[in-house]
């Protein structure tokens, strides 16, 4: 169980400081690139050795490991661009409704048991999720005019396929290849692959002048990075922990970090809940009890 508050917790964490970084102006995507390699280092300092090596890389679950890397520094884009572009209640929302799509894989691929009770667990969750991310009147007015149709329906689209994937591929390879000996180096070869990507991306950009340098932007990813690397290293440890139960974990683990965040951002940075938040807010909590429950 403590594994899964501290995902919770961290993940929570990691969406409430790029709040912060976007109030003192720090450039998000220089951040992400050193949260990335921030990750990689404290994957190491957890390892005690750095585990990138030829007899690493020809394992089964290497192929896996760069997949994932390619999707972590990509969906956190797209979070990004779906929310400039689109708006953050839908990217919010697209991001947290994915969670029936790791929910479907655990069901048919292993056979995991599914109630009722889990099944409207589920239905409350995607209820409570689109509430609590509801926008009040008049505080988002994202300009997306100039976007078609594909464009506005394509980006949540992705958003949603690609946070569910993940969670999807966590659980899977956690399930088939990770154990005590290689949860670790699994988890660093996901994040050097981001950061690489990333790093590449980040050099053209700045030797193109699309992105200026700013070096708050290390404090800020030195900031994100331990807590993310330990976010994704408690995931698969309550998956691990709970064998066959990942029907249950990853739902109550995105609605958790939904609730969680809402009230930590009203508390600490006052933003207002409408009545639908709050009611978003009492949902999810139902959701929880019959998803853990059911």
């Amino acid at each position: 169980m403590i594994y899964l508050i501290g995902s919770i917790v961290l993940t929570s964490y990691l969406t409430l400081s790029f709040k912060v970084i976007e109030r003192f102006g720090i450039p998000a995507f220089p951040a992400i690139v050193f949260n990335y390699i921030t990750c990689v280092i404290t994957g190491s300092f957890v390892n005690e050795s750095f585990p990138v090596n030829s007899q690493n890389l020809q394992q089964p679950w290497a192929i896996w490991a760069f997949v994932m890397g390619c999707l972590f520094i990509s969906i956190f884009n797209v979070i990004g661009y779906t929310t400039q572009k689109i708006g953050v209640a839908v990217a919010s929302v697209a991001n947290k409704l994915s969670l029936v799509i790791p929910f479907l894989f655990s069901i048919y691929l292993y056979n995991e048991q599914s109630t009722i009770i889990k099944v409207l667990g589920i239905a409350v969750a995607l209820a409570g999720v689109v509430l609590t991310c509801w926008p009040q009147g008049g505080n988002e007015t994202p300009s997306h005019k100039h976007l078609s149709k594909a464009v506005i329906i394509g980006l949540p689209a992705l958003l949603f396929f690609g946070s569910g994937f993940i969670d999807t591929l966590v659980n899977h390879v956690q399930f088939t290849y990770l154990d005590e000996t290689n949860n670790n180096a699994y988890l660093i070869l996901s994040f050097a692959t981001a950061a690489l990507i990333g790093s590449l991306i980040l050099i053209a950009l700045v030797l193109l002048r699309k992105q200026k340098f700013d070096a708050r932007s290390i404090v800020a990813g030195i900031a994100i990075g331990i807590p993310n690397y330990f976010s994704l290293w408690c995931l698969v440890r309550v998956l691990k922990e709970f064998p066959g139960r990942s029907s249950a974990i990853i739902p109550i683990n995105n609605m958790a970090i939904v609730l969680f965040s809402s009230v930590v951002a009203w508390l600490l940075f006052k933003e207002k809940l409408s009545a639908k938040n709050w009611l978003g807010i009492v949902l999810s909590v139902a959701a929880i009890a019959l998803i853990a429950f059911g």
